[in-house]
């Protein structure tokens, strides 16, 4: 039997099989959410959820895991991914 993988969501602390989340990722001072889970640096994770990304964007969560402003298009993006 294969092991999955599993990854904890910054908002709801929940640990996930890494398939059911999604990735962003702070490289070079740039974000970027990624797809193929493979980019380098530093990265955190979001349940695939409507709720959870609303939430992430109202408390701005993003800034405080990368200490950076993140911008609001980012999370636009995150939500067009998940409809």
């Amino acid at each position: 039997m294969k092991k999955i993988p599993m990854r904890m969501c910054v908002i709801t602390k929940e640990k996930l099989p890494k398939k059911d989340l999604i990735r962003i990722v702070m490289n070079e001072n740039e974000i970027k959410i990624d797809l193929s889970g493979k980019l380098n640096g530093k990265g955190c994770y979001l349940k695939k959820d409507i709720e959870v990304i609303n939430k992430a964007k109202n408390t701005k969560v993003l800034n405080r895991v990368f200490e950076t402003d993140v911008n609001v298009l980012i999370y636009d993006e995150l939500l067009k991914m998940i409809d």
